[in-house]
């Protein structure tokens, strides 16, 4: 099947092209126009994604080297998101899927992300064989979820309050960083001493909260974000620049050794010797390399996806869509559906069931 997916549930207007389970095209335009407003604008976006995506949907199409009506299905984020932006390109797939007399598939966006080691990258490629444990971590979301063999899931741990992505951003506002901040804490911190200061942990073995760590797999960032702010009001202008990289490297590995000691300690305690790691956070190198160096000490597989399909991306929309499609939980004609923003925490439902 040639899949057409399409990701605008933010400020990247993305579409690609799936061709009978290789990758045709993945064509990601990354928003500017926030930059100076330290953060995303709902509106900005919106509008962004309306001026861009017949362009981005065009250029995929072309580039996998097919005609609009050789598709044969398309996919889009159907949420969660920002609500603007994920409903100009639900409706722009909806509404091509129906002129081109073709299925329409919605696909969640953070499903897309927790199976997006399932992304054909090579013709080598190998995706993981349940049970595993994803860890799905973005500027919106932090998760840690069980998934079975038939890739029925189960979330068994999430964030509390800030998600890993949004406290590096917070953290990067704090110290006059561009936005997104999350890229540029990573290159400060490759020269920077990770243990300049020991900023705080919580809910691990390491933390206060030791005694009720046990099966707790939940994650809280808030914490970490206030230390930060406190610490830095404490010291100079001057002191905080002389050693910006190794705040940085500081205030990353809090966030990268939570992320790997949770992920190791589920899969020991499901007794799965495999782990996914996915999401935009999942391009951090100190990440990769804490996940890389972890799971060879314990014996356990690791699957992370290449730099380009962890970030927001529609690659993951129509590789989702299509192991939707091959477990037949599709319903024809499906050119109705609503977009949402949000969903409650711990309250997703599996589309591969």
């Amino acid at each position: 099947m040639n899949i057409l997916g399409i990701e605008t549930s933010c400020d990247e207007t993305s579409a690609a092209v799936l061709l009978d389970g290789r990758i045709g095209s993945n064509v990601i335009s990354s928003q500017r126009c926030h930059t100076s407003f330290g953060g995303v604008v709902p509106e900005l976006a919106s509008r962004e994604h309306e001026r861009t995506i017949v362009s981005i949907v065009n250029s995929a199409v072309t580039e996998a080297n097919i005609t609009k009506n050789e598709l044969d299905c398309i996919a889009a984020t159907s949420g969660p998101g920002l609500i603007g932006a994920v409903m100009v390109g639900l409706c722009f797939a909806e509404g091509m899927a129906f002129a081109l007399g073709i299925p329409f598939v919605p696909v969640n966006h953070i499903e897309a992300h927790m199976f997006s080691a399932f992304i054909p990258e090579s013709p080598e490629h190998k995706s993981p064989e349940g049970p595993f444990i994803s860890l799905t971590v973005s500027g919106g979301h932090t998760l840690l979820s069980l998934v079975r063999e038939d890739l029925s899931y189960d979330v068994i741990g999430k964030t509390l309050d800030d998600a890993a992505g949004e406290a590096f951003d917070k953290t990067g506002k704090m110290l006059g960083l561009a936005y997104p901040a999350g890229p540029v804490i990573d290159r400060l911190a490759a020269s920077g001493n990770p243990h300049f200061h020991a900023f705080p942990r919580a809910l691990t073995s390491s933390s206060q909260t030791s005694r009720s760590y046990r099966g707790n797999f939940d994650f809280s960032f808030s914490g970490l974000k206030t230390s930060v702010q406190t610490w830095l009001q404490k010291h100079t202008a001057e002191f905080i620049q002389t050693h910006l990289h190794d705040i940085a490297a500081s205030v990353q590995y809090a966030i990268v050794s939570v992320l790997t000691e949770k992920a190791v300690a589920a899969a020991r305690h499901f007794r799965t010797d495999a782990i996914s790691v996915a999401g935009g956070v999942s391009a951090n190198s100190a990440l990769r390399t804490a996940m890389q160096e972890a799971c060879r000490h314990h014996g356990i597989r690791l699957y992370i996806p290449g730099t380009v399909y962890s970030t927001d991306n529609a690659a993951m929309i129509a590789s989702l869509a299509a192991l939707m499609l091959s477990k037949g939980t599709v319903r024809k004609n499906n050119y109705d559906v609503a977009p949402f923003a949000s969903f409650a925490a711990g309250a997703i439902k599996a589309s591969l069931k």
